[in-house]
Order: C-alpha cells, then structure tokens, then sequence
C-alpha cells in the first residue's frame, strides 16, 4: 500500500483547474512535494486546446470571444475539447518510482483508467476501458484523459468524470468549413459522446464521484490517500512560472512562433520551385504536416494534431530531423526511427510509420 496525498481544490477558476498539476508535478520531481492526486471541478466554461494543436486551425475563436470564453492550451497531446463545470477533474502525479506507475504510456492509461470505469459502474453503468485512453458506457465515450512526462522523472495523467455535456457549445468552440458541417458534428457528438446524466436521467454530486475515485485509487491500485493542501512553494511555481508562461500569447500560439514561415495563409510560394504544402493522415490520432518544400526537400516542417507525445516537447526534434528530408519512404522513415532512438520517446497509438506515411503524402505536392 503506497501513502499518497490529495489535494481537492473544489471549484477552481479555469487556468487554476487546467494548470495548477504542473506546478504539483515541478515540486513532486524536485522531491517537494509526494505523489499526489488533485480534484478539481472548473468554476466556469472555458476552450482547452492540445499541446501539438494550432489555434486557428481547430477553435472557432471568434465565438469563444463572442461567449467570453478562455482558451487554454494544455501541456498534453489531443484534441480540443469545451469543459465546464460539469466535470470533475482527476490529476495524478507521480515519479517514476511508485509501483503504481507503469513505463509505458498505454498501460498506464489502462492502469489508471481502470479506477475511472470503477466509479461509473458503481454508479450502475456497464463502463469499459477502450484503448488508447477512454472510458465508454454503452460504446460512448464517457471520459477524456491525456497523460506525459515532466521533468526527468515524474509523470502526468489527467481525465475527467463527465457530469453533464453542452453539445451545442461544443460544437460551436470548434472550426469547421460550415453550418452544415457543425450541425453534422453536433449530431455526431450526441451519438458518440455521453454523460452520467444522460445515462441515469439524473447528475450525482461532485461529492460523490470523489468518493469513488478515492475508494477505487484505494482497493484497484493500492494507494491510499491522505487528505492535504498544495503547498506554498506549489503556489510560488504557480504564480511565477506556470501561470506566466500559460498566459503567454506565445504560449498559445507555439506552432506558429515555432514556424513563422509557415503560418496560415502562406498556401503556395513561387519561388524556385518551392512551396507551402499541407496534407492530413488519419491513424489512431490525427496528423497534419505543413512544409516548406523546393523540388521533393523538406526545407522547414511544422506537425500538429491531435497525437500525444511523451515527451510532449520533443516534437521540435522531430521536426528538426526532417528538415532536408528528401520525399523518399526510407530517407524519411530513418531520420524518424533516428529520432525515436535519440529522444526516447513514446507516441501512444501512432507509430513511426505512421509519422513517415503522413509525411509521404506532400509527394502529391512536390515539384520533381
């Protein structure tokens, strides 16, 4: 049995839900602060954008201003996602040293998703674990999570205990071609997506679904949780260095900065032969590949979706090792394999081949 603190934070305002875990997660891998689960509910809607994700490309932003809505970029990989406080927040930060923390991301989604399914069935829902990192009741998803590293040794998982969905908010927060296409996708959200007071006809209190989570971290994983409150060095980082950084319009719009040659609206350079290209592929996650190419060379690159790498940050390498990339299958599959190696990464669901098959695509594009 592994002693663990928890820390609830009730109802929080939006930044302090969404990013409060990482000044946790700084502290824990500086040997701070112990292993800790946070709960946390948002006091209000907001817009959470994922770690590899382009604002414009993805969020509707001149609805979310329109709505007052905050838009938050997230330190994991995924998709967009609207949150409000119909959802209670599950946090896990660990090191690398708790017998609770598998190695590998997958399993430790598994591992901790199992506690997440525990309290819907409790709740009297036939909930399952569905890979990657989903819980799903009668084959709806019912749950988001996203997980990763931070700092050499410790290591994040984040999900959610969906009360209650606005899809019609969440359908409007994302872009889309059109209308019609979002009047599509809201259908598809309400067939595909629920909540506990879809399923049993009523919402049970946040109070609850923390009992449960307590109870299931408690008698599935063994670790029993003592109640605490964050600590004012968790604060400190907080106020001076996450909280800075998140607000950050850089922050917000890192693919760009990353790549201020390859910014929206640059489609096709004619210039010597070279040009601005961008395909999708759609593995288990998706990816979109936006490059700067003269002939069949990748001259710059910028990769985005809604993939999650661990570490999240490590994409920059990758984007860095195919630059001077020739459009040839092995070329570009050997600098990946490259970067795997070197970075040590994992990429849960997508494969190298996955990356090298999406980057293949821009062949359609380049001028031989």
């Amino acid at each position: 049995m592994e002693v663990w603190r928890l820390v609830d934070l009730d109802v929080a305002e939006p930044l302090t839900a969404q990013t409060f875990y990482e000044a946790v997660a700084k502290a824990v891998d500086q040997g701070l602060s112990p292993n800790t689960i946070i709960l946390v509910q948002p006091s209000s809607p907001y817009v959470c954008l994922g770690f590899h994700q382009k604002l414009e490309r993805e969020i509707n932003v001149e609805f979310c201003r329109s709505k007052n809505l905050s838009i938050i970029r997230r330190s994991q990989g995924g998709g967009a996602v609207y949150l409000d406080s119909n959802q209670v927040f599950y946090q896990i930060v660990a090191t690398g040293e708790s017998e609770a923390i598998p190695l590998s991301v997958e399993n430790l989604f598994e591992r901790f998703l199992s506690v997440t399914v525990y309290v819907y069935c409790k709740l009297g829902l036939p909930a399952e674990f569905k890979p990657l990192n989903d819980v799903v009741v009668n084959n709806r998803k019912i749950s988001g999570n996203g997980a990763g590293k931070f700092g050499e040794n410790t290591t994040i998982l984040v999900g959610n205990v969906i009360l209650d969905l606005d899809y019609d908010m969440m359908a409007n927060v994302l872009k889309v071609p059109d209308e019609k296409f979002r009047d599509k996708m809201s259908k598809s959200m309400r067939e595909w997506v629920t909540s506990l007071k879809r399923e049993l006809g009523y919402m049970p209190s946040a109070e609850e679904i923390k009992t449960l989570l307590v109870e299931g971290y408690n008698k599935l994983l063994g670790i029993k949780l003592v109640k605490s409150e964050a600590t004012e060095t968790e604060k400190k980082i907080w106020n001076e260095e996450i909280k800075p950084v998140r607000l950050s319009k850089e922050w917000l719009y890192m693919p760009e900065f990353r790549h201020e040659g390859l910014i929206e609206g640059r489609a096709v350079k004619i210039a010597h032969g070279v040009k601005v290209a961008e395909v999708e592929h759609k593995a288990k996650k998706l990816i979109r590949i936006r490059a700067e190419l003269a002939g069949t060379r990748i001259l710059d690159v910028i990769i985005s979706g809604d993939f999650f790498m661990v570490p999240e940050s490590a994409l920059t390498n990758l984007e860095s090792n195919l630059k001077g990339a020739i459009l040839d299958q092995n070329d570009v599959l050997n600098r990946i394999r490259q970067f795997y190696g070197e970075n040590r990464v994992q990429t849960p669901g997508i494969t190298p081949e996955d990356f090298a098959e999406a980057i293949m695509k821009l062949r359609n594009f380049a001028e031989t």
